[in-house]
């Protein structure tokens, strides 16, 4: 018995230095060259601000006033959108696109524009069936949340190219 565990182990031995050697890491979130950041411009209870917040790195504090902070990012529009993109000969809606729409800018407490105004867009395809409407609109919501996500993922990849403050 004592013999077959030893060999078990050994042969799990290879697999597991194959594992470590491959380069894999937990997602983080990228490292910024500056420690203040004012978030201004978003409606109360935003989901992109809140997305934001919560993948911030913990090396930059979150402050409420502009003058306060070393950079500023301003949301200029922050749209969820849905539209129909196919139904059937009955009029009955079958397929729909889903967006988030976010349009920012990052500038300097004084106003120095650090990135551009962008915006960036995700989009989702969704099937659609009216008698799974609830269960739908379940997954819409986790739609919008997964779209937020990312593209806060982008906007902090984007404030990582931000030297000069």
């Amino acid at each position: 018995m004592r013999r077959r565990s030893l060999l078990a182990a050994t042969a799990t031995l290879p697999a597991a230095a194959l594992l470590g050697g491959c380069g894999f890491a937990l997602r983080r979130p990228p490292p910024l060259s500056f420690e203040r950041l004012a978030l201004v411009g978003f409606a109360a209870g935003s989901p992109m601000e809140q997305a934001l917040r919560r993948l911030m790195p913990q090396t930059v504090t979150l402050v409420d006033a502009p003058q306060q902070a070393q950079v500023v990012l301003e949301s200029l529009l922050e749209r969820r959108e849905r539209v129909v993109s196919g139904t059937t000969s009955f009029g009955q809606v079958r397929d729909m696109v889903v967006r988030v729409r976010f349009r920012y800018r990052v500038s300097t407490r004084a106003g120095k524009p650090l990135v551009d105004p962008s915006e960036l867009l995700q989009y989702r395809d969704q099937s659609y069936n009216e008698t799974l409407a609830l269960a739908k609109e379940l997954e819409q919501t986790e739609l919008y949340r997964d779209m937020e996500t990312d593209i806060a993922m982008q906007v902090l990849r984007r404030l990582e190219t931000v030297r000069e403050i």
